[in-house]
């Protein structure tokens, strides 16, 4: 015979104190998990959402990012005219770039970290959805002058409009911010591909972005591209490089969260264990009533199991609910494969929420077990006579 649900809603009402305590432990576990993994998923949809599903990118042979790479002018000209490029008047929807990092201070601290700056020319803009000038104006050709992302604005010292930088030896002045419906280029600052060549002492090119007809299209030049001996370079879709990006980036901070979360969890089921012991311990002769009652071992079992997941539940909501704000912060952190900073919100969504009730589920149970077992194998005459 099977113990009524109401048997454990009373139990939890009565000794409401040890049962708070318990979930509040046990919800800042879940929190702690929930804030990471939301950390690691802000960065993922930052990255997934950069590419293009129809652009292509070219970088040198080997080259794993933008910053170790180069090509040459020749290579460029030679790629842009390829079949399959998308036209506009008459024009190839391509463009080559530039990328390199300046170290910024961060406001209101010392230290700092390493921002991108991408010479960008004019297809640049036409070849990228969703980049927006929100405050100033665009850079004019040719001068070096630069636009900023709003985001590396808010975060890092002197990089608001009015105010220069200095790249190598050339002080560049910020004429403008920008959004890009939080892609990567959050992250960077833009200025006029004519210029940086010469500010850079380089005569190469970073990697070149250019817009493929159709699907087929982009499928004919990776592989013719990727395949010429003669050219050492390779061919992806732009979509594809940011998405190996995103698996390096977040990686690390997802084995963090786990790691973090399991040394919590460690602890938050041993108090879960000590209270379910200690009650356990009060309600002896209320469990030898039970057996009288017909009620059998497995029934006080799943009773106490039940109602140890059911605190893990409350306290799992908890921690849902203290890491919700962070869908209302915009942070950065480094990007181990630019080694520059990438910016980023964080992202509390559905199925990390039901990632940590399911986190704390297993809290509620492992914390149990041991002393659900002890309550079901007490002989009715020693529960009596406790």
């Amino acid at each position: 015979m099977a113990l009524p649900l109401k048997y454990n809603i009373r139990n939890i009402i009565v000794r409401k104190g040890s049962t708070l305590a318990t979930a509040f432990t046990i919800g800042l576990t879940v929190a702690v998990f929930l804030m990471v993994m939301a950390l690691a998923r802000g960065i993922d949809l930052t990255l997934s959402s950069s590419g293009e599903p129809l652009n292509v990118i070219v970088l040198r042979e080997g080259s794993t990012a933008e910053l170790n790479s180069s090509l040459t002018r020749e290579q460029f000209n030679d790629l842009m005219y390829l079949d399959g490029v998308t036209r506009e008047d008459d024009k190839p929807l391509a463009t080559a770039e530039i990328v390199t990092l300046i170290y910024k201070a961060r406001k209101g601290m010392s230290q700092g970290s390493n921002v991108t700056v991408r010479g960008v020319g004019p297809m640049s803009f036409k070849l990228r959805s969703g980049y927006k000038t929100v405050a100033g104006r665009d850079f004019q050709p040719g001068l070096t002058e630069a636009v900023v992302s709003k985001r590396i604005a808010e975060r890092f010292q002197g990089l608001d409009i009015g105010d220069k930088f200095r790249i190598q030896t050339t002080d560049y002045t910020v004429v403008g911010l920008f959004d890009s419906a939080g892609k990567a280029f959050e992250s960077e600052i833009w200025v006029d591909i004519n210029s940086l060549p010469s500010t850079t002492k380089r005569e190469t090119y970073s990697s070149a972005l250019f817009r493929a007809k159709d699907q087929n299209a982009l499928t004919a030049l990776t592989k013719r591209i990727t395949d010429d001996p003669k050219l050492h370079l390779k061919a992806v879709s732009e979509r594809v490089f940011y998405e190996d990006q995103q698996g390096t980036a977040s990686g690390a901070l997802k084995g963090l969260a786990v790691f973090i979360s399991f040394i919590m969890a460690v602890g938050a089921g041993f108090a879960g264990m000590n209270t379910m012991y200690a009650a356990v311990a009060r309600r002896t002769k209320e469990i030898g009533t039970l057996r009288v009652l017909g009620f059998s071992r497995i029934s006080i079992l799943a009773a106490f199991l039940l109602e140890s997941i059911a605190i893990a539940l409350i306290g799992a909501v908890i921690g849902i609910i203290l890491a919700l704000p962070l869908n209302f912060v915009s942070s950065g952190t480094s990007n181990w494969v630019t080694f520059s900073e990438i910016a980023f919100n964080f992202k509390v969504t559905f199925d990390l929420m039901l990632s940590a009730l399911i986190f704390g589920a297993i809290i509620g149970l492992v914390g149990s077990l041991l002393p659900s077992i002890r309550a079901s194998r007490f002989k009715i005459v020693d529960a009596l006579r406790a």
